[in-house]
């Protein structure tokens, strides 16, 4: 009975809040509100009369005991109806509601006394909140939780106040439950069995493995199984050049790679793979690859019948290098012509099995051949193979070296043919120009001024020609060839004795002075500064000059420095003396000179070279017309330093102090190689003077002991790195006068 009167007394309750909610009425307390005729009226302890509200029932008597808990008195100030905080569209609109008892209403609001000027004089406590009737509602406040203390905690989100008169809905409850309660951020699991090489894609995998270096894959493939069937796919090695590991990679590695690989080989180099030399006959080496485009087996020790068997399943092959086996014969020649018409590079040089006979099949053949190499092939006195290749003419490159066979009538029907038509004004055949680029006749004994001389006129592409070692060629067919070769720029006249300065002159005026880049002419004993001169002058490409055995002097080499000073450029720098290892003037070697071995090159000459490869020029001033003399204004203007210099081959007695003083200007210290060039020269100076001999000798042996002890300390001091380049004193070395005194 008890349990269904509270039911009923809580339902009332609500009901009576929702309906006070929802019709709002004017409060008789209210500070607006006029007081009521009917009130009673008690006088208070000083006789004034003071209004007795009137006692309340029902509803009003439940409104009534309904107040708010304020934070501040200021709230009293404000008039606004207390229906008015529970309008929909404000924002926050009651901050707490506490439910007190009916007697408290009965003594009237502290904040209604007289005395108590605006402020409450009550003690802090639920009577001391205003009634409803006197409390207004901010539009904008935000509603806070009050503590059971009275003091204010954290704002509540805008997500969770009432969206209506009815409190909050089922949905705030749901945001604020979501606001206030978020879960923990869940942790990505990690995959069970987690291998990020094994799931990489396979065509990853080779593009990963495809940039270390083949000796480096052969090692990882010693990991696992998984690893060794990756590291030897086929993808892999689709260029399997041995020629930098040959010696270090053992037959088994170099065996299994051939055969898983083979069908996707393209360029197969083994030269010098010696260790395969009883792995030749292993099931499916020499049938693994078959579609080889370039192959090489110099220097490999092969039999015949593996090297047929190599040509016969590649008939894609373009270059082919053969050299030194002795297992190649005319047969391989016919192989070759027959299954592989798209070579365009053969080398058989040192084919000792091989002649003229097998080449002509190949000339035949392969109609694309543009490189021959044949050295010491016997044979080439045979007119029909030259007849044969005059009318091809494919060839840009022919290296005939050490063949004594070829002779000039050969020569002839190389460049002319067989009775070709002449010219009556010239006396020259008419006939098509060669395509030949490069011809090296080395040490082709037989060949005469006649057969050099057919090259006259008939050879305008012609880049490189080798004729050292030719000793019965003279002046004449030089001089009618070289006129003919505008785009010359490797001349090879090494041992051919009987040249004179006349060819170097017809060189220096020819019109491929300017395209010159290698010229040698060692052991020509007839040439001298005479022909040199001219060279030098007129041929501003020069990057490698042989002069060695020859009757060139010093002032060869003066006029060298001189031309290469010219030819390059100079580099400005803006600091005068120059810090040890600055990247800035570092210059290179622009001409390899090699005079050892030349009778009238003397240490002057190679003091000019190397002085003038540290040279440092200062600009012209009115005040110093001569370069050479140093003042002080000149000290402050920025120098320019060389970018090009000459690498020099001397006598062997000297070589060292070169290549020390090369070091450093290399390295762009100029005022190490300076000292080291002054006292080079002092050292040489006082030898000489000490092999005089006469009066004064033994005072000239002395000077010369002593230069040659500050010479070695130079160049020692120097070697040593940094110590003697820019600071300018060099190392310590121990004292040579002998040992302890004490002693």
């Amino acid at each position: 009975m008890s349990s269904t009167m509270e039911h009923s007394t809580v339902d009332t309750t609500v009901d009576l809040i929702e309906s006070s909610i929802s019709t709002p009425e004017q409060s008789p307390h209210s500070p607006t509100s006029p007081i009521s005729p009917t009130s009673p009226i008690t006088p208070n302890a000083g006789g004034i009369a003071i209004e007795q509200p009137p006692k309340l029932r029902g509803k009003k008597r439940l409104l009534q005991s309904l107040q708010r808990m304020s934070s501040s008195p200021s709230l009293v100030r404000l008039a606004r109806t207390p229906s008015a905080g529970y309008r929909t569209g404000g924002r926050g609109t009651v901050s707490c509601v506490s439910l007190s008892s009916i007697s408290s209403a009965q003594y009237g609001s502290s904040y209604s006394s007289e005395l108590s000027a605006g402020y409450s004089t009550a003690p802090t406590s639920t009577v001391s909140t205003p009634p409803p009737d006197a409390v207004t509602f901010d539009q904008k406040a935000r509603i806070r939780f009050v503590a059971p203390d009275g003091r204010a905690t954290v704002p509540v989100p805008v997500e969770v106040r009432p969206g209506s008169r009815l409190g909050p809905t089922s949905e705030v409850a749901e945001l604020e439950e979501d606001y206030f309660s978020r879960p923990l951020k869940s942790q990505v699991k990690k995959r069970e069995d987690f291998n990020f090489w094994r799931d990489l894609p396979s065509e990853i995998r080779m593009e990963i493995l495809g940039y270390l270096e083949p000796m480096e894959v052969v090692r990882c493939s010693a990991v696992s199984k998984i690893w060794h069937h990756m590291c030897f796919d086929g993808q892999l090695w689709s260029n399997l050049d041995t020629s930098e590991y040959y010696r270090r990679i053992p037959a088994d590695a170099l065996v299994n790679i051939i055969k898983s690989a083979g069908p996707f080989v393209r360029d197969l180099n083994l030269r010098g793979c010696v260790q395969l030399r009883e792995q030749w006959t292993t099931d499916g080496l020499s049938e693994a690859c078959r579609n080889l485009e370039n192959f090489s087996l110099e220097g490999c020790r092969v039999d015949r019948t593996t090297i047929h068997c190599f040509l016969l399943q590649n008939s894609r092959l373009v270059h082919i290098n053969l050299s030194g086996l002795s297992g190649v014969t005319n047969s391989a020649m016919k192989i070759i012509s027959q299954h592989c018409p798209r070579l365009e590079y053969l080398n058989i040089s040192w084919c000792n099995n091989v002649d003229t006979r097998g080449i002509r099949r190949i000339v035949e053949g392969c109609h694309n051949l543009r490189d021959l190499r044949a050295g010491e092939i016997r044979g080439w006195n045979n007119i029909d193979l030259m007849q044969e290749m005059f009318k091809k003419n494919t060839l840009e490159r022919l290296v005939l070296m050490h063949c004594d066979s070829l002779t000039d009538d050969a020569m002839c029907t190389l460049m002319h043919g067989v009775d070709p038509d002449i010219d009556y004004l010239t006396g020259r055949p008419i006939v098509s120009p060669r395509r030949l680029k490069h011809l090296d006749l080395t040490r082709c004994q037989g060949i005469s001024d006649h057969g050099i001389r057919a090259m006259a006129g008939n050879t305008p592409f012609l880049e490189g020609l080798q004729i050292s070692k030719c000793a019965s060629l003279t002046d004449a067919c030089l001089v009618d060839l070289l006129p003919t070769v505008p785009i010359l720029t490797h001349l090879d006249l090494e041992e051919v004795g009987e040249l004179t300065n006349a060819t170097l002159q017809a060189l220096a005026s020819s019109p491929c002075a300017k395209h010159i880049q290698h010229l040698s002419i060692s052991y020509c004993e007839n040439l001298g500064d005479a022909g040199m001169l001219p060279v030098l002058k007129h041929c501003t490409q020069l990057r490698n000059l042989d002069m060695d055995n020859t009757r060139i002097s010093d002032l060869t080499l003066t006029d060298a420095a001189r031309a290469l000073r010219e030819r390059s450029s100079r580099l400005l720098r803006t600091t005068s003396a120059p810090t040890p290892g600055s990247s800035i003037a570092r210059p290179a070697i622009g001409l390899h000179l090699a005079v050892y071995d030349c009778q009238n090159v003397t240490w002057t000459g190679v003091r000019e070279v190397l002085s003038r490869n540290a040279e440092i020029r200062r600009p012209h001033h009115p005040a110093n017309p001569s370069p050479t003399t140093t003042t002080a204004s000149s000290l402050s203007q920025p120098a320019t330093h060389p970018t090009h210099i000459i690498g020099l081959k001397c006598f062997y007695g000297w070589q060292p102090t070169v290549e020390e003083h090369t070091k450093r200007v290399l390295r762009g210290d100029f005022a190490a190689a300076g000292r080291l060039e002054r006292k080079w020269a002092d050292f040489m100076q006082a030898s000489e003077e000490a092999g005089a001999g006469g009066s004064g000798g033994r005072r000239r042996r002395r000077r010369a002991r002593e230069a040659q002890m500050m010479h070695a300390d130079e160049e020692e001091g120097g070697g040593a790195g940094v110590g003697i380049g820019g600071l300018g004193v060099g190392r310590r070395r121990r004292a040579r006068s002998g040992g302890c005194v004490v002693m």
